[in-house]
């Protein structure tokens, strides 16, 4: 029996795994972002603050990184 045939029997199409792996390893890579952003501020001492030029930034870095992927 081929791969792609124990694929098809179990009702998974590989367009639904790679969006389920996608999706996993996105929610793991922001929550680590999320928790150094976290601990760097903790050990500044400052306050978690986003300014508006700060999250555009951030969106366009995370737009090109998104970009570079895509091109895989």
């Amino acid at each position: 029996m081929s791969d792609e045939t124990a694929i098809e029997e179990t009702g998974i199409s590989y367009e639904q795994r790679v969006l389920a792996v996608g999706s996993l390893l996105g929610a793991l890579v922001g929550l680590a972002g999320a928790f150094l952003w976290i601990k760097n501020n903790e050990r500044k001492g400052t306050e978690l603050e986003v300014s508006a030029g700060e999250g555009v930034k951030l969106s366009l870095i995370i737009m090109a990184l998104l970009r570079q992927v895509a091109e895989l």
